[in-house]
């Protein structure tokens, strides 16, 4: 019997230990370590909240659009865009290629959490001559297609 009261004590002592070097506590008391890890948690618990409102606020308001000029390449273009997903997102960027005349040479995209598409174009060839497009038009062309995708009410 005291032989099992002994062991219980080592453990405890043991789990309080583990608790004192997870809580970069300095306490030596059971009551003080224990309310060390009380507030060690309340303070995780109060980051990850506020990390909950940081990621909430980046996957509202996140808008990028990038595009230059392909070194090296012949009018070709790469595209990088990361914003707050819209439901045709993907069909609305796309259209604006087509419009544009571009042709998508490779792209990436992902919809998770938001959308992103990273893409090389190169402008289709009408008639056998360079058809040449602004960097900064397309740029704004896709910001507004971004606005309208994100600002739309939903039904």
């Amino acid at each position: 019997m005291a032989c099992k009261i002994m062991h219980r004590r080592v453990a405890l002592r043991r789990k309080l230990q583990i608790l004192r070097t997870l809580t970069k506590s300095k306490s030596v008391k059971k009551s003080s370590i224990i309310m060390d890890a009380y507030h060690y948690i309340y303070n995780l618990k109060l980051q990850v909240e506020a990390i909950k409102k940081e990621y909430q606020y980046l996957t509202n308001h996140i808008q990028e659009v990038k595009v230059e000029k392909v070194a090296g390449t012949a009018g070709y273009l790469g595209v990088r865009i990361a914003c707050k997903k819209g439901e045709e997102m993907m069909t609305s960027v796309m259209e604006v290629f087509e419009e544009m005349n571009l042709d998508v040479v490779e792209a990436r995209f992902t919809c998770n959490h938001l959308f992103a598409m990273e893409a090389i174009l190169k402008p289709r060839h009408h008639h056998h001559h360079h058809h040449r497009i602004d960097a900064p038009f397309l740029n704004q062309t896709i910001l507004n297609v971004i606005r309208t995708q994100t600002t739309s009410p939903r039904f």
